[in-house]
Formats: structure tokens, sequence, C-alpha cells
């Protein structure tokens, strides 16, 4: 297995499970990838960005139920909003069958205008009646919200702030399948398939239970095991060359590094015959940013806010979110001031901005600047409290963009090698670049590599069934 992201990680404990000797090579010192968290100079632990679940993410549920993570995942029923004034808006399921179950939050939704809404409430009805079927010819996100007449304040304050959280792309390249893809599956199928899903403790800590599932079984995980080349001979897979010259072999290899550290491990004569592993030059990424605040003082009662205006997307209350819970499915509580608690002398927020090309040349200071400038508004407690240390981090590749006609340079689990399989979520999964989307590929590639050593075996989880008229839609 090289690379011990989500994409390696779930495919090494499905076949460990299944009595598969696994060895992990990753090139970090660290395992879970880009989703992980490291330790500051400081001793402070910070995820390198903040990553969410959500109920309609099935494989990754089951994936963090393998590793031992589930009851470290806080899943909560509302999910809450700012404009740039502060003024709040929440959606929520009521007892309604899908796709009505957020009709009500929607209609008293105060972020939005009346004409808005009605646009918004066609749109998702055109989604929901064709049971989330992209538009042919394929479009841009933006062309078909055009398309469907949606208002300039619709686009801006809803679509938008959905999306580019979600896909990590801007509405004028996202390819308008996956737009509509995390509208059916989240919000319109399945009544709780919107329910947002935050890890309670640093990502590192997640992974914890695969080195154990891995190691437990006879098998080995190496961290800072960086390969060079992958060894090919004779059509098929044969081993693999480390940076430092050693050679390992194996029967076997699940590849699940990123699309363009995949070309250079690859000998250069394959390269350079197949123009499937050309394409994936054509493959281009997009940037997240994650800028950390610490605060001397509560400045931020919800667990976190999207907010509907400016650059900064989401806040996420650190220190609410790391408290302990006895339950995981978590709603805000009020703060009790006489409470002996030490975070109620200081708080933690973390701030995620995605697709953010314009912050990748600025300055980590002007990026903090900005984003204190729009928490004023929102967080109006941020005016007076001292900010005592903050750090920014930039993801220049942190997902593969999805572009429209995207897909038709992503590849298959199997390579066509013999013993040679690909894992990702840049690989063809029928999910955009998402932590289900990496966690579908490990399962796929697993699959393969079951089957073409004669023990075919079922890892890739079913979509949960869409409900209520939703179902008769999809039906």
């Amino acid at each position: 297995m090289i690379g011990g992201g989500l994409a390696g990680l779930s495919s090494a404990v499905a076949l460990a499970e299944a009595g598969v000797g696994v060895r992990i090579l990753e090139k970090r010192p660290h395992l879970g990838g880009r989703a992980t968290s490291y330790t500051l100079p400081d001793g402070s632990e910070v995820d390198n960005c903040q990553h969410v679940t959500l109920g309609c993410c099935t494989n990754l549920a089951d994936f963090y139920r393998r590793a031992g993570a589930e009851e470290k995942i806080k899943f909560y029923d509302t999910l809450y909003f700012a404009d740039a004034k502060g003024r709040r808006s929440t959606i929520r399921s009521a007892g309604l069958p899908a796709p009505l179950h957020l009709a009500p939050s929607f209609v008293f939704f105060s972020g939005l205008a009346a004409a808005d809404k009605m646009c918004i409430a066609k749109a998702l009805l055109a989604i929901a009646r064709s049971a989330g079927k992209p538009p042919e010819p394929a479009i841009t996100m933006l062309d078909w919200l055009r398309r469907m007449k949606q208002t300039p304040g619709a686009i801006e304050r809803f679509w938008r702030v959905v999306l580019v959280s979600a896909l990590d792309e801007e509405l004028a390249r996202m390819d308008a399948r996956y737009g509509i893809q995390v509208f059916w599956q989240a919000f319109l199928a399945t009544r709780r398939g919107y329910m947002i899903g935050v890890p309670s403790a640093p990502l590192g800590e997640l992974y914890e239970g695969c080195r154990e599932a891995v190691v437990s079984r006879g098998g080995e995980v190496r961290l800072r095991c960086g390969v060079r080349e992958i060894q090919i001979k004779d059509g098929a897979f044969v081993g693999v060359t480390l940076e430092d010259g050693t050679e390992l072999s194996a029967d076997a290899c699940i590849v699940s590094v990123p699309q363009n550290a995949l070309f250079d491990l690859l000998p250069a004569e394959l390269r350079e015959r197949n123009s499937a592993f050309q394409g994936l030059a054509n493959i281009r990424t997009s940037p997240i940013t994650g800028v950390h605040l610490w605060f001397d003082r509560v400045v931020m009662e919800e667990p976190f806010l999207a907010l509907l205006e400016g650059t900064t997307q989401w806040v996420f209350n650190k220190t609410a979110l790391y408290g302990k819970n006895e339950t995981n499915i978590a709603s805000v509580r009020p703060r009790d001031k006489n409470s002996s608690d030490p975070n109620l002398n200081g708080q933690y927020l973390q701030l995620v901005i995605s697709a953010s090309y314009d912050l990748v040349s600025r300055s980590r200071q002007d990026i903090i600047e900005l984003c204190q400038k729009e928490l004023a508004g929102v967080l109006p407690a941020t005016r007076e409290a001292k900010l005592q240390k903050a750090t920014v981090i930039k993801e220049i590749h942190a997902t593969f963009s999805p572009d429209l006609g995207v897909d038709e340079w992503r590849l298959q689990q199997d390579s066509g090698i013999k013993g040679l399989f690909f894992a990702g979520d840049w690989t063809r999964t029928g999910w955009p670049s998402t932590m289900e989307g990496a966690v579908r590929s490990g399962y796929l590639a697993a699959e393969k590599v079951s089957g073409a050593f004669g023990q075919p075996r079922k890892l890739l989880q079913p979509d949960l069934a869409p409900e209520g008229f939703s179902k008769l839609w999809a039906g």
C-alpha cells in the first residue's frame, strides 16, 4: 500500500480484516494524508483543514466504524448560518416526508429574500423530481443555475454557500452533475442525509485504530517511507524502489497517492505509451485555506456557522466541538457562566475558505486581518477580545477540481496491469473530491485486489435509500 491517506487506510483496514498481509508505506510522519492534524511548536494540535462528514456519506461512516472512531464524530441535526450583520438562520428537519422535511426551516430562513426562496424552491423541486439526474449535455453549475432562472441573491447566498464549501470549486468551473448530486443526496433524497458530522478530536486521533487493525493482524505501517518508483516487469507489478534505494517486493500493490504524484512514480516507458496516464495532467487541483484563531474569551456560542457573505465560509467552534458530550447527536447548550470549565477562559476557532485561489499569494498576516474583519460583524464579541495567537494553513492542492469533463481523465481502480491497483478520490468513484469519495475508492480497490486473488468480497456500502416522495421519484 503506497500512501496512508483515507483511500489507502480504508483499503488497508478492509484487506487486513479479510486476512490479507498488508504493508503501508507513507511518506509523511503521520497517517491521514490531507485529512490529518499535527502539533505546532507551542504544543497546540491543529487540523490541516476542518473536515466534516454528512449523513449521506455511508462509506465514510463504515470506515470510521472499522477504525473504531465512530464515537469521535458528533452529528448535528441543526445547521447554523449567519449573514454579514450577524443575523442567524437555521436549517433543521421537520416532521414531513422527504424532500419536504427542510421546507419549514427554509420558509423562515432570514438570509434570503422571498424572490430568492421562490426560485430556489423551483430548482430544488426539479432536482428532486429528476432524482438528481445530471443535465445533458454537461454544463457548469453556474450555467445550470442561470438556466433555472436563479436570482443573483439566490446564487450568492445559497447555492454558492453550500457548493463551494462542499466541492472546493467556483460555480463557473464546477460540473453541474456534482452540484446537483450534493443537493439530491444530502438535502432531498432522505431526511437525515443533511446532518453534519464533525470530529470531536484532532483528525490524527481518528486513525489510531487503523494502525492497530493492520499491525495486530501481522501487517506493517512504515512512516517517513517514501517510494521512488513502481517496478513493472513483463506487464505485471513486482515491487517498489524506496527513496533510500531499498527494493521491496509484493504480490500486489494499491497506489493511493494524489494523481500528480502517481505519474512520477510510474516507470517512464509506461507513462509515455499509456495515454490514460498522460491524461492525469489534465486534472486540476483546488486550494483550501484554514485559519486558526485563539481568543482570550468566549466569542461564539454555536458549534459552527456557515457565513452567507464574505471570504470566510465556515467558522468552527473547536473549543465546543472538542468538549465532552454524552451523545453523538449534539445540539447547542446554553453556556453556564458559573462553570469552572477552563475552556470558558478562552476560545479556539477554525475558519475554512474553500477554492481560496485569491488567498494563495497573500501573506498570512493579511489573511488573518481579513478574517478578523469579517468576524467582527458575525461575532461582535471578537471586537473586544484579544487574539492570543493565530496560524494559517494553506493546502494549495487540497482536492482535485470537479471541472466540467474531469471524469474523462479519472482512472479506474484496476490499472490493467497485473497486481497494480489505484485508490484516491480522483479515481472513478461516482463522487467528487470528498472524504466519502476517498473511502469509496479504497473499498473499490480492495474489492479488485480480493477478486484478483480469487476471494471476491463486497465492501462498497450502498447510498441511503430515498424516502417519502423522493422514493417515488427515484423509482
